[in-house]
């Protein structure tokens, strides 16, 4: 059965200063639908310095926030799944008392939900009970790995979200992609646009009326049969340069969205189990951050039967 709180008075600490008070009430009412969250600000019964509010109202430092009796189930015991703990251990790049950067693993995405148990946010919450916050600044698809940022304080947030937003930071990835790259082509500009399926499956192609979107790309090493390319994106787009390589007819190896079925059996014959993009280095000057991520062994493992080597 469930059990009742009891009326619970927050006082708002720096950190979360400038948050809107439904994610506030998210954040600390872990497991409660957003659906009864929401409700509570209609009927007023959350209150903000004994006012009603509306869910769009961003908090300030030392607000004092009513949450009113709950009817809660009781708590359940989340446990960090072996094999994802065991993946993550020891993948932190950098980390300081603002910033935590690890080499996100392939094959696991940044967020619960759509099927995914546990996310990788919600398992570094679990493994850092310690953190009173942390959020991701940016994502990677699931199948990607590489230099991933989370923020630490709610200002560090917003301090690189604002430079990805006026490009100030420099990301590379190493992509190997089917066949011999052409060596004039240094950029990619192809308008995109995002697509939903009815199953929920986000697809992206380019299209005249989509997003403006550019990648450079420079190769660091090629064979006929693939290229190790350095691509830079420019805009961050979803699944962009995937679909740039798809569309310059030279499709990212391991990728089963938009790549080549035949390119990926060959590649699988040599060992590959995944999609070869790896953010391979994350420079953001204005935090203070200028990381590289290592390629996983079964990625170096690939590029030696090609005779190739990485970065």
């Amino acid at each position: 059965m469930g059990q009742a709180t009891e009326v619970r008075y927050i006082t708002v600490a720096n950190e979360y200063a400038g948050q809107r008070i439904d994610n506030y009430l998210a954040r600390i009412l872990k497991g409660v639908p957003k659906s009864l969250l929401y409700g509570l600000l209609r009927r007023g019964e959350v209150r903000v310095n004994k006012g009603r509010v509306r869910q769009h109202r961003r908090l300030e430092q030392g607000d004092v926030v009513r949450i009113p009796p709950l009817q809660v189930a009781p708590e359940r015991v989340h446990r960090l799944p072996h094999w994802l703990e065991h993946r993550l251990r020891g993948a932190t790049l950098f980390e300081d008392d603002r910033l935590w950067i690890i080499n996100k693993p392939s094959g696991v995405a940044v967020h619960g939900g759509s099927g995914e148990s546990t996310g990788l946010i919600e398992a570094l919450r679990l493994m850092r009970g310690d953190l009173p916050y942390l959020e991701l600044v940016h994502r990677l698809d699931k199948e990607t790995s590489g230099c991933l940022l989370l923020a630490k304080r709610r200002s560090t947030l917003r301090a690189a979200h604002e430079a990805l937003r006026e490009r100030h930071a420099e990301k590379t990835y190493l992509a190997l992609v089917a066949g011999k790259w052409p060596a004039h082509l240094r950029r990619v500009q192809a308008p995109l646009q995002k697509n939903v399926l009815r199953s929920g499956e986000r697809v992206v192609k380019v299209h005249e009326h989509g997003k403006a979107s550019r990648t450079d790309f420079s190769i660091m090493q090629a064979t006929p049969q693939a290229t190790l390319l350095q691509a830079k994106p420019v805009t961050g787009r979803t699944h962009q340069i995937r679909v740039h390589c798809a569309a310059s007819e030279h499709p990212v190896a391991g990728d089963l969205k938009y790549g080549d079925y035949k390119v990926n059996a060959k590649m699988a014959d040599l060992g590959l189990n995944r999609l070869f993009l790896h953010s391979h280095t994350l420079k953001l000057k204005a935090l203070g951050v200028d990381v590289k991520a290592p390629l996983a062994a079964v990625l170096t493992e690939v590029l030696e039967r090609l005779g190739l080597h990485g970065g």
